[in-house]
């Protein structure tokens, strides 16, 4: 029975090949392909889950492939299916099924229509890499494909300012559960000195007697998970992405952000709840995530005058009270609730735009008093204070930017002497030196080797700190990020057992991708001397296929799933020591802003309003 499940990942693996090979202006083909692929998904998952409870409703695990093998590691793609799988497998079927019929029409002759249904496959087989993985690994190429795919459909207006802008704004947000599921999965690694699986976690008794001598750890774990979830799902501080998601098209709203992919920390919350379970203090801390971010978000979506945003801060308090229910170990309750707010936020999306126009036109014809509400029995003051706040979203936005993107950007703004001729110049014999110490490491003190890690690593997060603000010069910004692998790389050659082959397979993903980047770059400067970071440039309109080129090699080089990068970035954090969790932090944080940074080149370069004044330009509020 197991066997059966990789077929729910070739599945919709093979709708999205097939649709990159259909031409654009096949409408009937692209949507039939779209449509036939989620609805034989759906049938196919109704039939084998009720095949499944016939024998029984066991949990099924299964080892698919084993990716790289090395001296006490092992990088493999496990699947694991059990009654949540069930759920999010089913109910993001069917609503992708619904979803891709009715784009068939609302998408008719869009000129993005190949480019949204080639994503909203993408993004499909994501989402099943996601629910189906069975190890923190295979869990992690699924949640990186949800957010390049959220990226791009958030940018389906490429043309217009706000999307463009909204599509960064949300994709570093991801970036940051980046981190926590990144720190999770290092930490996992030194817990269990394994690549533990989901399957195992339900062994009540290896899990609590590992956790017996590694409390510490364990909820280190626990927090870092819990970060990711917050993230993916808007919670607090969080919160503010989640309606500017909603500049993409209805339908990619509708089943992204209103249903499948605001819900995915939900359900990264239920796969790891037998770990967590009996660590009090961290229930109690996503009870009281969920609880906080219900009674802000809920005030919020009623002072709003987009229907899209009062629709997103409800979504968002409905899966607060879902964490909650996470948090008390309601897991049945839990699922129920996440199919109802999924089915409830679909439909609300898709009929907005008709909900908009009858309101419109009641309003001459009917009006209505507005009725007593709670808020009028409190006192004025209060009652004033707490609409203000709500407008305003509670500030979460001007949080995230006074107390981490300003911070970021000051810094590495102020780093103006890393530019590309003064790096290389400093810098190139410092990393001459430590490839030597690299290679004569018993001639160092140990507490030297114990410091250099963290000063190779500190390196290239300043690095990156400034690609990730550089406004000026592309070229610049890439030789930054390109050598900050390197320095990633010779950070982490200093622990002891080090294999250099695992270097050799991470460094040959990254230079393949900068060279491919350069190249890209190159070509477009050809015909366009406007490449800047200034502002945006818009140039995939005339240059599509090196737009796509770029952003291949971007990926690459932010370590895509399943790139030389990746499985190179994987090896390198089975190497970094449990007491050494600076350096942990600081090699998470250089593949989170590499990614940034290359992302932010993309949009800069490629996408929003066109530079040259002879094609249409949207007004930035558009």
């Amino acid at each position: 029975m197991e066997y059966l499940l990789p077929l729910f990942i070739l599945l919709p693996l093979i709708g999205f090949l097939i649709s990159l090979l259909i031409p654009r202006r096949h409408e009937l083909a692209l949507s039939r392909t779209a449509y036939l692929t989620a609805g034989v998904q759906f049938f196919l998952i109704l039939a084998f889950t009720i095949w499944w409870s016939f024998k029984g409703w066991p949990s099924l695990n299964v080892k698919e492939m084993v990716v790289y093998r090395s001296t006490g590691y092992e990088f493999f793609v496990d699947l694991y299916y059990d009654r949540v799988s069930a759920v999010y497998l089913l109910v993001g079927a069917l609503l992708t099924f619904m979803i891709t019929i009715y784009s068939r029409y609302y998408l008719h002759r869009e000129a993005g229509f190949k480019r949204f249904f080639n994503t909203v496959l993408f993004f499909f087989t994501g989402f099943a890499i996601t629910i189906l993985a069975g190890n923190f690994e295979t869990l992690f190429i699924g949640w990186e494909v949800l957010g390049v795919s959220s990226f791009l459909l958030i940018a389906f207006y490429r043309e217009r300012y706000l999307p463009v802008k909204n599509a960064v704004k949300v994709f570093s947000i991801y970036r940051i559960g980046d981190v926590g599921l990144i720190l999770a999965m290092w930490a996992s690694h030194h817990l269990w000195h394994e690549n533990i699986t989901f399957h195992k976690l339900h062994n009540y008794e290896l899990v609590h007697h590992q956790l017996a001598g590694h409390s510490a750890i364990g909820i280190f774990v626990s927090l870092c998970i819990l970060l990711a979830a917050m993230a993916k799902s808007a919670q607090l501080p969080f919160s503010s992405w989640l309606p500017r998601a909603m500049e993409g098209p209805t339908p990619s709203s509708a089943i992204f952000y209103g249903s499948l992919s605001v819900h995915i920390g939900v359900f990264l919350l239920l796969r790891t709840f037998p770990f967590w379970e009996h660590q009090t203090s961290v229930r109690v801390i996503i009870g009281a995530v969920g609880l906080l971010t219900s009674l802000l978000a809920s005030p919020t979506a009623r002072v709003q005058s987009s229907v899209k945003a009062q629709i997103a801060y409800s979504s968002i308090a409905q899966i607060g009270l879902i964490f909650i229910e996470v948090a008390l170990g309601l897991e049945l309750l839990a699922l129920i609730h996440f199919a109802g707010n999924a089915f409830l936020r679909t439909y609300q999306l898709l009929v907005s735009p008709s909900v908009v126009t009858y309101l419109i036109r009641e309003q001459f014809y009917n009006f209505k008093p507005r009725a007593h509400t709670f808020e009028d029995s409190l006192p004025k003051r209060l009652e004033y204070t707490m609409y203000v706040l709500s407008l305003k979203e509670w500030n979460l936005d001007t949080f995230m930017y006074r107390w981490w993107w300003n911070p970021l950007k000051k810094l590495g703004r102020r780093m103006d002497v890393f530019n590309i001729n003064r790096s290389i110049a400093v810098l190139f014999p410092f990393f001459v030196a430590g490839v030597f110490l690299v290679f004569n490491k018993h001639y160092l003190s140990p507490a030297l080797l114990h410091a250099l890690p963290a000063v190779a690593a500190g390196i290239s997060l300043l690095l990156v700190l400034r690609a990730f603000t550089e406004r000026r010069h592309v070229r610049r910004a890439l030789a930054m990020v390109v050598m900050a692998h390197f320095w990633v790389a010779l950070a982490i050659s200093f622990n002891e057992h080090f294999d250099q082959s695992h270097n050799l397979i991470y460094l040959s993903g990254v230079v393949l991708s900068g060279v491919v980047a350069v190249f890209a770059i190159n070509r477009l400067r050809r015909t366009e001397r406007n490449v800047d970071m200034g502002r945006f440039h818009g140039h995939v309109f005339e240059h599509p296929r090196i737009a796509l080129m770029f952003l291949l090699a971007a990926l690459g080089l932010a370590g895509f799933p399943i790139t030389p990068t990746f499985l190179g970035e994987d090896l390198i954090y089975s190497h970094i020591h449990p007491d050494q969790l600076l350096l942990a932090f600081m090699v998470a944080m250089s593949f989170v802003l590499n990614g940034l940074a290359l992302i932010r080149i993309y949009a800069r370069v490629f996408l929003g309003p066109h530079v040259k004044t002879y094609h249409e330009v949207a007004y930035r509020s558009s």
